[in-house]
């Protein structure tokens, strides 16, 4: 994952693809393109998510 990827902008861009998709606003060839980047997204997120849990599971276990 890119040190660049923000969570929240892929989350803006996946709800922006799925307005499209129930909108009938992709035509084939574009929703084809669209759902390849929303999966590729999604693993991003659901990586950060992981990454961020771990990461705070860590910092809570430390000792002081």
């Amino acid at each position: 994952m890119k040190e660049s990827f923000k969570y929240e902008q892929a989350m803006k861009e996946l709800e922006d693809i799925v307005r499209k998709m129930e909108n009938d606003q992709l035509d084939i060839d574009s929703m084809t393109q669209q759902l390849k980047k929303a999966k590729t997204l999604i693993a991003d997120c659901k990586q950060r998510l992981v990454d961020t849990e771990q990461e705070i599971k860590k910092i809570l276990d430390e000792k002081d």
